[in-house]
């Protein structure tokens, strides 16, 4: 098989190929280092390439493999991880100045998984600073580009990983998403992302920015090969205090259930609040589109009112920047990372602080350290994030009364399609409000998938969201497959093979 075949094959197809000894691991992870070096000085995708390990990893799969030893499904399958999941032996540095050059001395808990299953880690992804952002423009090592029209943002803050999967550059790449970070990218790139139950994934070795709020997750271009990924890096960990101690639901059969298109008796719910005013008329369309075909599948539509929904967006801007300004505080320049002595006076431990940080972080992270620093002063913390806190609990009660009327919820996943690089990096709340449909799912601790919907009338993609209850993330790759496998017989194969073909550096 060529090289550019391999790239094109889902992680799924990839591995029963692998399986059945028609391609070796080697192969398979050099084809996508070859896609890496012809495409990604126009993407730039990646922070960091780790070439040598990954074939490292990839011989040794191959001679495990030969030797008829027991592997995991997705051994050999080469993998992408957003650089803000800490990578023993590889640079982490969280798209900050202040972590350049920083390599930890353990791995992740999900890295370790990743590990002993052999998967081939290409290397560690683009985003924006901490996490920080919905276009991947405020990394501090430069923006990543969408392979659907270079000039366009990714999304973000994960775009890097959603990219790297959407110019076939990896089959697989992990997210992790705090008010839509790989939800988001997913909708704007034409991918498929999903943010797991809060907790079901662990959350050892995460940098963190706001600790209630982060989750990794898989960026995939199926929604089998998301599933596949998901059961691989979720399940209990005993390491992280958060982790639920519970077993995942079989992920991977619901999506292989969901494939047959039938969702007879299915209810799916329709969030008032996340479609109308604001959202791009292209995005509603191929939003109602799809739900027809959800209909057409046997599943009944709901109508379903979260009222407090309008107030997400609000209280996520104070509840995130209190946990972030609290969870970056150890970033002072006295333990690892960045140190900047002042110039213009003695280096007592607060001036090397300032110097440090000033020289460190950008500007959205300073931005949001001072908000959530000033929301939990004396005086304001119960005006601004106790009452924040307050509306979290009425939008969590808004999702267990639209649960008791419908399995699933949807909405389209973002507002619109993938905006101009530089379009809206200069007004702030313009940027917040491209996670207006993802946030109310973190806030509440819940699931939630996004999949390609079909093509804007900009001829960019756009995101359909699944949400379901926590601890249900069975019902997204259910519905999600269903969906999917529908979607790509009106399209006559996957969206993303609609997108245009990335210059191929020589």
């Amino acid at each position: 098989m060529s090289t550019p075949d391999l790239t094109r094959l889902s992680a799924a197809a990839l591995a029963d190929r692998l399986a059945a000894g028609d391609v070796s691991s080697v192969d398979a992870t050099q084809a996508h280092l070859d896609r890496i070096a012809a495409v990604d000085g126009a993407v730039h995708a990646f922070l960091h390439v780790s070439a040598e390990q990954a074939l490292d990893t990839a011989r040794d799969v191959d001679g495990r493999r030969a030797r008829g030893e027991e592997l995991h499904a997705l051994a050999g399958v080469p993998i992408a991880v957003k650089d803000v999941v800490v990578t023993e032996g590889l640079p982490t540095t969280a798209g900050s100045r202040i972590l350049e050059g920083w390599v930890p001395p353990y791995d992740a808990t999900l890295v370790s998984r990743i590990k002993a299953a052999g998967l081939p880690i290409l290397g560690k992804t683009n985003m924006d600073e901490f996490a920080m952002g919905s276009s991947t423009e405020h990394s501090a090592y430069g923006d990543t580009h969408n392979p659907w029209d270079l000039d366009r943002i990714p999304g973000g803050s994960g775009g890097g990983s959603a990219a790297a999967v959407a110019a076939y550059e990896a089959p697989l790449a992990i997210g992790t998403d705090t008010g839509g970070s790989i939800r988001q990218p997913a909708a704007v790139t034409g991918t498929v992302g999903v943010k797991p139950t809060y907790g079901s994934v662990s959350r050892y070795g995460l940098i963190a920015m706001a600790s209630s709020l982060d989750q990794a997750g898989p960026v995939t271009r199926t929604v089998l090969d998301a599933a596949l990924l998901h059961e691989l890096i979720g399940g209990h960990d005993p390491l992280d205090s958060t982790s639920i101690p519970e077993p995942l639901p079989s992920l991977v059969e619901a999506a292989r259930a969901g494939a047959s298109g039938d969702l007879t008796g299915v209810r799916v719910g329709v969030i008032t609040e996340l479609q109308g005013e604001g959202y791009q008329a292209g995005v509603l369309a191929r939003f109602h589109e799809s739900l027809e075909l959800l209909q057409r599948a046997g599943a009944t539509l709901v109508e379903v009112s979260c009222p407090h929904f309008r107030y997400a967006l609000g209280a996520y801007y104070l509840i995130m920047p209190s946990e972030a300004s609290s969870n970056l505080a150890k970033f002072d320049g006295m333990r690892f990372g960045l140190r900047v002595e002042p110039t213009d006076g003695p280096a007592t431990a607060e001036r090397v602080m300032a110097a440090t940080r000033g020289a460190g972080f950008g500007d959205e992270v300073k931005r949001r350290v001072i908000l959530g620093t000033y929301a939990l002063s004396a005086g304001y913390y119960d005006a601004y994030y106790g009452s924040a806190q307050k509306v979290r609990t009425l939008i969590q009660r808004d999702f267990a009364a639209a649960f008791a009327q419908a399995d699933v919820l949807v909405s389209p996943t973002a507002p619109t399609t993938a905006f101009k690089l530089g379009e809206k990096l200069d007004d702030p709340l313009a940027m917040y409000l491209n996670d207006v449909a993802t946030i109310p799912a973190n806030l509440a601790g819940v699931p939630g998938l996004s999949l390609p919907s079909g093509l804007s009338d900009d001829g960019l993609p756009a995101g359909f969201q699944i949400l379901a209850p926590a601890k249900a993330d069975d019902r997204l790759y259910r519905v999600g497959a269903a969906l999917e496998a529908l979607l790509e017989q009106s399209w006559e194969g996957p969206l993303l093979a609609k997108a245009p073909e990335l210059e191929v550096a020589r």
